[in-house]
């Protein structure tokens, strides 16, 4: 695997005027480079490992922040009534978490269930994400299938596109990762995927141009390749 997990997200450092974030399904567990990402509006983490809500320390800062998911990561745990009352504590400009609206009600009442976070997690030491791959394989393959990951990928890669300005990929145009390929490489090929949807948010009209023109030699190269192989 050539990304690390710290390398994935860090790109974030160098984004701070990106508004909307998708990184689900991609073994994320630190939360720290998005705390300079002041104009962050939506963040998507569905699905990762993060293990402690301690790490919501870093997004108590992003002032314009309104949608969050973070569902079916360890630290929400076994009590979601708890769960949702610390996030909603510590995040109340928060409209929708986990796909659910936010109410004037559960504001109030997480001041009362939900528990303050005022320091970031402690840090544990990090496996690259191969050694990680092989370990979680098995738990993986249970839980993931190749047809939710799709299915989800696709959702929230036309939301970026939407706000893009873009078409929506249609289904039958949106590659699926093949099960012959290992854990490594799919979460390397969907972080370099999101990477690139991220970066072209930050381009001006030229350099949209040109990363235009750029993939539209490539397709070329590509739709050649796959006729000289039939």
């Amino acid at each position: 695997c050539f990304l690390s997990l710290p390398a994935q997200i860090s790109i974030c450092r160098d984004l701070p005027n990106i508004e909307v974030i998708t990184f689900s399904v991609n073994g994320i567990s630190d939360l720290e480079p998005l705390n300079q990402c002041q104009n962050l509006s939506e963040l998507y983490l569905r699905k990762n490992n993060i293990t402690s809500l301690n790490e919501l320390f870093y997004l108590k800062n992003l002032p314009r922040l309104r949608v969050l998911w973070l569902s079916e990561n360890p630290c929400c745990g076994s009590d979601p009534h708890r769960y949702r009352m610390t996030v909603l504590r510590n995040l109340p400009s928060l409209q929708k978490l986990d796909n659910q609206a936010v109410t004037e009600e559960e504001l109030s009442q997480a001041l009362v269930d939900g528990e303050e976070i005022t320091a970031p997690p402690a840090r544990r030491s990090m496996e690259n994400c191969c050694s990680e791959s092989t370990e979680s394989s098995a738990a993986e393959s249970t839980t993931e299938t190749e047809s939710e990951l799709l299915n989800f990928s696709l959702e929230e890669t036309n939301k970026i596109r939407e706000e893009l300005g873009m078409k929506p990929a249609p289904r039958d145009k949106f590659s699926s990762f093949s099960p012959r390929e290992t854990d490594c490489n799919r979460k390397k090929r969907n972080n370099v995927l999101n990477a690139i949807l991220l970066l072209t948010k930050e381009l001006d009209v030229e350099g949209l141009e040109l990363v235009q023109q750029t993939v539209g030699r490539r397709l070329q190269a590509v739709r050649k390749k796959e006729l000289q192989e039939e």
